[in-house]
């Protein structure tokens, strides 16, 4: 047998096998998409590591703040253009299945399993990938996470910023 042909056998090996993987196995976590709120599970993974440092140390705030992060991260999908939409829609129907977490992270294991430094690396090598596509991915992941986060007024005290008050009426 020729070296090429070991090789393209074992590519084409490979890809059988990750296609058979992704169609006939099982998941893990097993989430119904009509309760899962627009990639509510996904982005409850992700929330922990883009706002380290700014959730609450609490469980109960903590989990209050996730919450409502995941709400507002719902409400700003919806007001993206419509190919924005799209896009976003794409990135996180690859990143819940096996052959697009294969394709954009060199792995199969389901994020939901990943520990959070495994995580951070992951978004660390999108992050200064020499991929476009791979930067932009994290960028927009980050910023739609971060614009969601510190959308509540309640946040905002970890800026130091306050709502303007010349607005308001004087009496």
């Amino acid at each position: 047998m020729e070296r090429r042909t070991f090789i393209t056998t074992a590519l084409a090996g490979t890809a059988c096998l990750a296609l058979g993987v992704n169609y006939c196995s099982t998941d893990y976590i097993s989430v119904n998409p009509k309760l899962d709120g627009k990639h509510r599970l996904l982005f409850s993974v992700l929330l922990p590591v883009f706002l380290d440092g700014a959730l609450p140390d609490v469980p109960g705030l903590k989990r209050d703040a996730e919450n409502r992060t995941l709400d507002a991260i719902e409400q700003t999908i919806l007001l993206l253009p419509e190919d924005s939409q799209a896009e976003l829609e794409q990135l996180l129907d690859l990143l819940e299945g096996r052959l697009g977490l294969l394709i954009l992270t060199g792995s199969m294991t389901p994020l939901m399993m990943r520990n959070s430094v495994e995580l951070i690396e992951m978004l660390q090598g999108w992050r200064t990938s020499y991929i476009e596509m791979m930067v932009t991915a994290y960028q927009g992941l980050r910023e739609l996470v971060m614009a969601s986060y510190y959308s509540d007024p309640d946040h905002w005290s970890r800026l130091h910023y306050a709502k303007p008050d010349f607005l308001e009426e004087i009496n």
